[in-house]
Formats: structure tokens, C-alpha cells, sequence
């Protein structure tokens, strides 16, 4: 189930667009500032955020500013601010797509859908790469580079990595990568996350030579986070 988190201070249209979202099957939680979209972001794992720009105590650029620093989770803005400059400025700051309201909710679900179908698990016939500096994953090819050299991985590593890569900074207990990796009809131990880690380490660059790095936090899980001793 699609897990959609709205970011939005007017409280009519995030309910108009939580019942619609919920009708098409998508788990809902709603923010009306930008500090409450921030700390429902940090406790929850959001497979798209709507943001709107215009809120109270954090704005939307601001929001996703912090977003960035943790993840690449997918962001579309909704703004009622039709400029150019706000468009572009809303791309740079790293959203994926933006609506300008008022909107149709026809149209959203589709911006939300074009946007979903980019993402890993997507049946979508799109290539989908993931570029962290001289780390390439390449969803449609199932291909990992690191500095132009090919890492040979496995289906599974290769998800594995691609999910944290797609959220770096985010930290992933084991079973919440046995749900979204192996899916729900896995009904072995979660220790088997750890020995693909462990075994996906294995084949990534010595520690000088990469940019990247799979962090294990103690009795939680596990986090892609930037290579501290380069």
C-alpha cells in the first residue's frame, strides 16, 4: 500500500485530497505546518510527500531542504504561486513535480502515479537511475557501478542497496527491508537481511576508495550514509 504523507495548512483541501487518496488505497497522514510535516517524516516511512509552500512555521522550501539531507523520497509541491521562479526554485530545491492550485483531482492522482512509476518496484517500462556521486544504480538494467567499475550483485543486494540509496540517511530495520525486499509472502528469519548486508559489503569498494557507506545503528537496522573517512 502506497504510504502518502500531505503537507498542507489549509484544512479543506487536505481533506478532499485524503478521502480521494484513501479511496484509491493510499495509507494517509496529514501535516498543517512545516514542523509537523518534519516530524512525521522523520517517524514514518513515506513513499511520497505532497508539500505545499505557503505554511506556518516552516515553509515548504525549508521542508524540503531537510527532506534532502535524509532522503530521496519522492516530493510533489502544491502551490498556489503560478511563476515561473517558483517552479524552477521548487525543482532546484529537489522536488519531483509541482501542481499549482486550484487543482483537478484527477490530475493529482495521475502527477502522483507518473512519479510513483519512476521509483523502484515500479511495473512501469521507465529507466529508473539512481546517480550518488560515483555510485550508479540502474533499476532497469539491475546494474551497480561504483568509480566505472561494475559491482556484480545479486537481485535481492542489488534492492537492498537501491532502497537505502533511494533514502539515504534513513534508517531501515530488518524487517521493514524484508517487507519492501522480499515482500509479504517471505516467511523466513529477518537474520537473513543481515547476512545479504554482510555479504553486500563484501563486495563494495575497500573503505578508502568508496564514497558510500551501509551503517549498522545497534538493535535497530541499517542506513546509507556518506563515507566519513574520505
Amino acid at each position: 500500500m502506497t504510504k502518502l504523507l500531505i503537507a498542507e495548512d489549509n484544512e479543506q483541501i487536505t481533506e478532499v485530497v485524503r478521502t480521494f487518496a484513501e479511496k484509491e488505497g493510499m495509507a494517509v497522514d496529514v501535516a498543517h505546518d512545516g514542523q509537523q510535516a518534519l516530524d512525521l517524516f522523520y517517524k514514518n516511512d513515506y513513499d511520497l510527500i505532497l508539500l505545499d509552500i505557503m505554511m506556518p512555521k516552516l515553509d515548504g522550501y525549508q521542508v524540503i531542504k531537510r527532506i534532502r539531507q535524509e532522503s530521496l523520497v519522492p516530493v510533489i509541491f502544491l502551490t498556489a504561486k503560478g511563476e515561473d521562479y517558483e517552479r524552477i526554485m521548487g525543482l532546484d530545491y529537489g522536488a519531483d513535480d509541482y501542481i499549482v492550485k486550484p487543482f483537478s483531482l484527477g490530475e493529482l492522482m495521475a502527477r502522483i502515479r507518473a512519479v510513483l512509476r519512476r521509483m523502484p518496484g515500479s511495473t512501469a517500462e521507465t529507466e529508473v537511475k539512481i546517480e550518488l556521486e560515483n555510485l550508479v544504480l540502474d533499476l532497469d538494467a539491475y546494474t551497480c557501478t561504483i568509480n566505472d567499475e561494475p559491482v556484480p550483485l545479486t537481485v535481492k543486494e542489488f534492492s537492498i542497496l537501491y532502497l537505502m540509496a533511494t533514502h539515504v540517511g534513513k534508517v531501515f530495520t530488518r524487517d521493514a527491508i524484508l517487507d519492501r525486499v522480499w515482500g509479504d509472502d517471505y516467511y523466513g528469519d529477518a537474520r537473513t537481511v543481515d547476512s545479504h548486508i554482510t555479504r553486500l559489503r563484501s563486495k563494495l569498494p575497500e573503505k578508502s576508495l568508496r564514497q558510500w557507506d551501509i551503517v549498522t545503528i545497534r538493535g535497530i537496522g541499517y542506513k546509507l550514509e556518506r563515507n566519513s573517512a574520505r
